[in-house]
């Protein structure tokens, strides 16, 4: 199965990504089938082959979430929704379900309990 992705090059903590076309189960830094475009995530740079992706779109290649992504936001393909890639551990899984359940209490009744629970100021003696 052929996959469009990412293959990182580029010094640390300074991304460069080519945009390629190869096997699924190889190795990003091995041989691809062609080379379809470059992104640099730093300066927003992107050369893409539009022909040559809609091509091997058409033969049957797949996208990666993040490829997928970013063709949708330069107008390559057409799509109203992204694909999340994110993977969320169970503990933090945990603390979003437990947020969620808290009961939130309303501005307006955190003001008046506020109010009706602070002592009154006295007035100035003359």
């Amino acid at each position: 199965m052929l996959t469009i992705r990412f293959s990182r090059i580029g010094k640390r903590k300074n991304p460069f990504y080519r945009i390629i076309i190869s096997e699924k189960q190889r190795d990003t830094h091995d041989r691809y089938l062609e080379l379809l475009g470059h992104y640099d995530p730093r300066t927003k740079e992107i050369s893409l082959k539009a022909d040559r992706i809609t091509h091997w779109i058409r033969m049957g290649a797949t996208l990666s979430n993040s490829v997928f992504n970013l063709l949708v936001q330069h107008k390559v393909i057409q799509s109203d929704t992204k694909r999340k890639s994110v993977a969320i551990s169970g503990r933090r899984k945990a603390a979003i379900a437990e947020k969620d359940k808290a009961p939130e209490v309303p501005k307006a009744e955190a003001t008046a309990e506020a109010e009706t629970e602070a002592p009154a100021p006295e007035a100035p003696q003359s």
